[in-house]
């Protein structure tokens, strides 16, 4: 093998059937063989047993193409072992019709990229373009220094926490080591670090940055934090769902388009285990690949994301908008679109917010989910995000409470959710229940538990609490400059007039577009919206929507 063939990243596809290995293959081979090592196993074991070679190596494999139906050990069986070696490796299943409720389940249990239905003729139309999208998604995230970054911390600190998740959310691969384990003390050591900087990140040039800051941490691992320029069509503040749909359409049009977002992509949404009432995806979609998939558009077409980015103002100057960063920077654009979603309400019981991060954790903290292993897990909310959770976790937890202050989960949970929770032994769904207070001393360890229908109190041993108790809007900084509801939502279009009277301060002859504040060329979309469904779809709908009142409103500038 020559070194330049060694050096190209591999496409694995292990099939036991001789003759369907031979097709796939050729038509690998046909179309990727200039730029990728095709690799063949006709067996689970031989396809790991590659892997293990290849990772010797130090080489990288960007697809494993795996057949659902094979002796001894199943395409899924091979990917879920296979994620060990290679976890950013797209994962594909080749399956037949009768076989695709296989391929949904592996959707939930490995996170499957994409499965593909045999036979594929013409490859052209049915093979090709789904490795082709599956390629982008790999160069997107794969190819970054940041691969090794390491970082050092405790499992019950709550900055190591922050840090781990701000990563995870960001699509920055890294490795994770724990302080009280042989490695993690050789790093520390080698650091000139101890336990009390935790956490220690570690770059792949060597560099340590001890206790880092957001901001810190995005310049190094290569997450854009300055704007490229002063002066916009567009600022979108925010990059959940509304903002990202906001940014497509807005950059896609030809507006020169800047997102801001003060920690990650994605929002609440992008912390969602499994999104299954998305119009388009029937098998449902985990929040960090709808939101890995949005923020690659938006910068397909030309848009700027800016990260860990705090915005504190927003001034009127003539015909400009200008946002203020809390590091006294700004940018200015004609127009400006609010998409700063929502916060999730803290639990207000006794104990909890010092041990928030040790054990307490608001939403669904991505990284905490693979230490619940074997677990009693408690999950405050009977909403559609606390349900989501509840599944998720149930694969890997012993029992998942679902702790409902109200007395029936359907009152407020999709009824779909509401189904697959009573179909899953170990999720207990306790409703008339609340936390009044929780326990420990370096992490969580007690909860105390109220039944208000009996009025008993009980104590009950935990490790883990997850809050989903409703959200508030991040709209404060905007108080005085733009119109809001009493619990802070910002109020748009017609509900802005009062018996057809303009609202105060209103300077154009015209009533504000459906989606615009009370200050004219400002729009609002998502959560953050007065009256708004609160749902992905409506979100990104809402997000376009607003693009197409700017244009109006530049029109007429």
């Amino acid at each position: 093998m020559t070194e330049a063939a060694a050096s190209r990243p591999a496409i694995l596809t292990v099939d036991d059937d001789p003759g369907v290995s031979r097709s796939v293959a050729r038509d690998l081979r046909r179309r990727y063989g200039g730029d990728y090592r095709i690799v063949r196993a006709d067996s689970g074991q031989a396809a790991l047993d590659a892997l293990k070679e290849i990772k010797l190596r130090g080489e990288e494999v960007a697809i494993l193409l795996a057949d659902y139906r094979m002796p001894q050990m199943s395409g899924i069986e091979f990917l879920e072992q296979a994620m060990d070696l290679f976890p950013v490796a797209r994962r594909v299943l080749l399956t037949a019709y009768a076989d695709t409720g296989a391929a949904i389940e592996a959707i939930n249990v490995i996170d499957l990229d994409h499965y593909l239905l045999k036979p594929w003729d013409p490859p052209e139309e049915n093979f090709y373009p789904v490795l082709d999208a599956q390629l982008e998604a790999w160069h997107a995230v794969d190819h970054r220094a940041a691969l090794d970054i390491k970082v050092v911390g405790h499992r019950w600190s709550a900055r190591s926490s922050h840090l781990r998740e701000f990563l995870a959310r960001n699509q920055v691969p890294y490795r994770w080591y724990s302080s009280d384990e042989p490695e993690g003390a050789r790093l520390l050591a080698a650091a000139d670090a101890d336990t009390s900087t935790l956490p220690v990140l570690i770059t792949p040039d060597g560099t340590v940055l001890v206790q880092p800051g957001d901001g810190e941490v995005a310049r190094s691992v290569g997450l854009t934090t300055a704007p490229s320029t002063d002066f916009y069509d567009l600022i979108v503040i925010g990059g959940g769902p509304a903002g990202l749909g906001a940014a497509v359409y807005g950059a896609s049009e030809g507006l020169r388009t800047v997102l801001v977002e003060r920690l990650a992509t994605g929002g609440q949404a992008g912390q969602s285990s499994r999104i299954e009432n998305y119009l388009g995806f029937p098998d449902g979609v985990s929040g960090a690949q709808l939101t890995d998939r949005a923020r690659r558009q938006a910068t397909k077409f030309g848009a700027e994301v800016v990260t860990t980015r705090d915005v504190i103002g927003l001034d009127i100057n003539g015909s400009a908008r200008t946002v203020r960063f809390a590091d006294g920077a700004r940018i200015d654009a004609h127009t400006v679109i609010l998409a700063t979603g929502v916060a999730y309400r803290q639990l207000p019981a006794d104990g909890l917010a010092a041990l928030t991060g040790r054990g307490v954790f608001y939403g669904s903290a991505l990284t905490e989910a693979a230490q619940c292993g074997e677990q009693d897990v408690y999950i405050v909310g009977g909403a559609n995000s606390a349900g989501q959770a509840a599944v998720h976790l149930s694969r890997t937890a012993r029992t998942v409470t679902l702790l409902v202050r109200a007395p029936d989960i359907a009152l407020s949970m999709s009824h779909y959710l509401v189904q697959q929770i009573a179909a899953i032994p170990n999720i207990v769904v306790r409703t008339c229940t609340e936390v009044i207070a929780a326990e420990g001393t370096e992490h969580l360890e007690r909860l105390v538990l109220r039944d208000n229908a009996a009025g008993v109190t009980e104590t009950v041993p935990a490790q883990y609490l997850f809050v989903f108790v409703g959200a508030s809007p991040r709209t404060d900084w905007l108080d005085g400059v733009v119109v809001r509801d009493g619990h802070g939502f910002v109020i748009a279009g017609p509900d802005l007039s009062v018996e057809g009277a303009f609202p105060p301060g209103w300077t154009l002859d015209r009533a504000p577009y459906h989606l615009e504040t009370s200050v004219p060329g400002v729009f609002v979309a998502g959560d953050a919206r007065s009256e708004s469904a609160k749902r992905v779809a409506s979100a990104v709908g809402e997000g376009a929507m607003a693009v197409m009142f700017v244009h109006r409103y530049l029109e007429k500038l």
